[in-house]
């Protein structure tokens, strides 16, 4: 399979999500229901999926801006300089609408790693909750500038409706990261133009048990509106159906550090290189190229698994494109 050519100038993507600190403790193994699990050291990083898939994004060489808020804590501060520090390395990265929310906590995730990388996480929301329309409408003309609208599930839903209103009305692409997963009002997922979810995640919005074939998830998925979704599976790869058209798409082999933040990685690099289908279906050839898409995303997801952390473990564009030339779509 061929890497998709680059884009002639870089894709512009809007995030609207979460910005959390990550606390994360690893231990031998994930806990079972009532059981405690001896763990090593705790340590934090940046994160949050909002934070995560826009740096993402900007690592593959997209001009990303970011809505979202933060609280005046400590843990503010330091997400703050982190991601001042990213946008530092590039000038494409603008966080002139990310909120600090006066008197709120930041948003933080508990995050177990098991050893082979395997993760569970709590959220408390913090700063995240107080997202609301009003925000969105003075970041409007960031969104109308946009190619593409990448929002996930950890901030309000009528923030989220909100964003995808402008989004829509400017005739942007929209793809919505169903993390966590929740119910969905029928109107936002008719403007989404790709849904991702993992399995977990799918079986949840479709109020199906977890061990539905994954290809029927992802047929129940479209549905609900969505022209195209995407079901990941993790080291399984992902299953494509985009118009009806289904396609299984694998995942590059590696070893596994730390699974936090390889399905940012994988939004981040989905949106970042979506304009190539808006590109492709003025011709004949858009499958092809939402193919070439989720390739390049899965190749992200896997690298992103192999560094701990989440905004640290995020990979730059060099090395996914080597990485997604290794991939052939299994038609």
């Amino acid at each position: 399979m061929m890497v998709p050519a680059p884009l002639a100038a870089p894709s512009r993507v809007c995030v609207v999500g979460s910005l959390n600190m990550d606390l994360v403790i690893r231990t031998p193994r994930l806990a079972r229901e009532g059981e405690t699990v001896l763990g090593g050291a705790y340590r934090t990083f940046a994160g949050g999926k909002g934070a995560n898939q826009a740096v993402a994004a900007s690592r593959l060489g997209a001009m990303v801006t970011l809505i979202g808020c933060i609280g005046d804590d400590p843990h503010g501060v330091k997400l703050l300089e982190t991601l001042r520090a990213e946008a530092g390395k590039a000038d494409t990265f603008n966080l002139f609408h990310v909120i600090v929310r006066a008197g709120e906590s930041t948003g933080l995730a508990l995050i177990t790693v098991a050893d082979g990388g395997e993760n569970a996480i709590v959220v408390s929301p913090g700063a995240n909750a107080t997202l609301t329309p009003a925000d969105i409408e003075a970041a409007a003309d960031s969104i109308r500038a946009c190619d593409v609208l990448l929002m996930q599930l950890e901030v309000p839903t009528p923030a989220l409706q909100a964003a995808a209103q402008i989004a829509h009305d400017a005739g942007k692409s929209i793809v919505l990261n169903a993390a966590p997963a929740r119910a969905l009002p029928p109107d936002l997922l008719r403007r989404v133009d790709v849904l991702v979810a993992n399995r977990s995640e799918a079986s949840r919005l479709l109020q199906l048990e977890a061990s539905v074939d994954p290809a029927r998830l992802a047929m129940s998925l479209l549905a609900m509106g969505p022209p195209t979704v995407v079901v990941t599976l993790g080291a399984q790869g992902a299953i494509l159906n985009s118009r009806g058209r289904m396609r299984r798409v694998p995942t590059p082999h590696v070893t596994a550090v730390d699974t936090t933040g390889a399905g940012d990685a994988f939004c981040g690099a989905l949106a970042s290189m979506w304009p190539t289908v808006a590109r492709a279906a003025k011709g004949n050839d858009e499958l092809r190229a939402v193919e070439h898409a989720v390739a390049f995303a899965s190749a992200a997801g896997a690298l992103a698994t192999t560094r701990a952390g989440a905004i640290q473990s995020l990979p730059k564009l060099a090395e996914v494109e080597a990485m997604a030339r290794t991939l052939v779509v299994q038609l």
